[in-house]
């Protein structure tokens, strides 16, 4: 199946928090969109990894995206070497993405920072003829993306694109709250986290609205980029 934009998310959850707006709105315009989870997030300090996948596959159907894959990646330990990037990569080819969209370059848990760099490095290699991979039995054709956008997650950075997701606020929630054991719920008698909290979940919407507020919307997510972004002419730009 090819796939108009590929979601990679280090931990079942990042996607959710952080371009689940964008994701839901692209659906809705007839895109066809993937996820694809490098860990279990089996080292959580809540909930366990058998609870994220169901977890992970409950958001899966209220976004509605057309396939969603975990590569079992060592939470905390991945590294980004040869082996990663080859996995990657075989996600890359197997979907033929037009866009990526990946983990925050910079932020407060390592894992994010580093599957920023991974994913963004395989996009590179993806597209080289030599690097051989194949899937199932069948070898695969070399495939680069051709935009690769980070979203924003804990760390406030500056976006350089933002994207009005005004009437898909509710789904992005409903995406964000499907994660029961990760969340805010006061009867909960799990530890406490930084996500955890009330104010955190409220942070999700009033983040939303703060980005939205930049561009005159109600609501609206944030990305970085590596390279320039060219249009055809300035009136494509809001």
């Amino acid at each position: 199946m090819k796939l108009d934009i590929l979601a990679f998310g280090s931990h079942p959850d990042d996607i959710e928090l952080s371009c689940a707006g964008t994701i839901a709105k692209e659906i809705a315009n007839g895109k066809k969109v993937g996820i694809v989870d490098l860990t279990r997030g089996e080292l959580g300090t809540r909930g366990t990894a058998e609870t994220r996948k169901s977890e992970a596959a409950e958001a899966a159907k209220i976004l509605k995206v057309h396939v969603r894959e975990n590569l079992a990646f060592d939470d905390g330990f991945f590294i980004n070497d040869q082996t990663h990037q080859l996995e990657i990569i075989k996600m890359i080819r197997k979907y033929q993405p037009e866009i990526i969209l990946c983990n925050a370059i910079k932020d407060r848990h390592i894992d994010h920072g580093k599957g920023s760099q991974l994913v963004r490095d395989a996009c590179f290699l993806s597209g080289l003829k030599k690097i051989e991979t194949s899937l199932e039995g069948e070898k695969q054709k070399q495939w680069r993306p051709t935009q690769v956008y980070n979203y924003i997650q804990w760390q406030p950075i500056e976006p350089d694109i933002i994207v009005d997701i005004t009437g898909f606020e509710t789904i992005k929630m409903e995406s964000v709250l499907a994660y029961k054991t990760q969340f805010y719920d006061p009867n909960s008698n799990e530890p406490q986290t930084p996500i955890s909290s009330k104010n955190f979940t409220d942070s999700i919407l009033y983040r939303a609205r703060d980005l939205g507020r930049l561009i005159g919307v109600e609501y609206a997510e944030g990305y970085t980029v590596d390279r320039y972004i060219g249009v055809d002419s300035l009136f494509h730009l809001k």
